[in-house]
């Protein structure tokens, strides 16, 4: 951690981090699909998962961001594959859409390969950051409502992720980002509308009063 994060800070990201969380329960579906982003973890647990026949195909979904680009200069899904092929997933299994530049665009491109490659889907799994959890199933209730979707993430701490990731200001930037999303997307027509309780939109605001505002959309 950085020491310009205060106690406080960390308290109110902890409030949105668990808000983040769907707990979905996992069961078998006909695809996985693992959303690009800069976490690794999300393609290491996605093969966990496959081994676990969770699922027997998995797509890997995502072009390059700012916060990707030089982490994963071939883009964020094919970088996830090959992790994948790593960790034993046979390249058979996976199918790659390399285009989408945001979640909307990930769900709507995965569901559109799978559709010209005629492979039925009526039910699946979207593994993603564990803070990206709630967007990413608001997102596909709206962009692709044929489906019935759950959410997962890789199982681990707020403090373990922090501080895996290395940069506890950048996830506190993205924690900030992710739930304004969550606020605002409903009302631009990209997802679904959230519950979000007082206590957590009180730890927003705070947070975005103590300047971590990278990540948030402006106008």
């Amino acid at each position: 951690m950085t020491d310009e994060v205060s106690a406080k800070d960390l308290h109110n990201a902890r409030t949105i981090w668990d808000y983040h969380l769907m707990n979905h329960r996992l069961e078998p579906v006909d695809v996985g699909i693992g959303l690009g982003s800069h976490d690794l973890g999300v393609a290491t647990f996605t093969a966990k998962l496959y081994h676990e026949q969770f699922f027997p195909m998995i797509v890997f979904t995502g072009a390059s961001s700012r916060t990707t680009a030089a982490r994963f200069p071939r883009g964020e899904a094919v970088h996830y594959r090959e992790h994948a092929i790593e960790l034993g997933v046979p390249s058979s299994a996976i199918r790659v859409e390399t285009n989408a530049t945001n979640t909307g665009q990930n769900l709507t491109f995965t569901r559109d390969l799978l559709a010209s490659a005629d492979i039925p889907v009526k039910t699946v799994l979207l593994i993603a950051k564990p803070y990206m959890e709630r967007r990413a199933y608001a997102t596909c209730q709206k962009v692709w409502p044929e489906v019935q979707a759950i959410c997962a993430s890789e199982p681990i701490g707020f403090d373990d992720y922090l501080a895996g990731i290395g940069d506890t200001k950048l996830v506190l930037d993205m924690l900030v980002g992710d739930l304004q999303r969550v606020m605002e997307y409903p009302a631009l027509g990209f997802a679904v509308q959230q519950d979000i309780p007082t206590e957590v939109e009180s730890s927003y605001d705070r947070l975005v009063a103590a300047g971590y505002t990278s990540r948030l959309m402006t106008a």
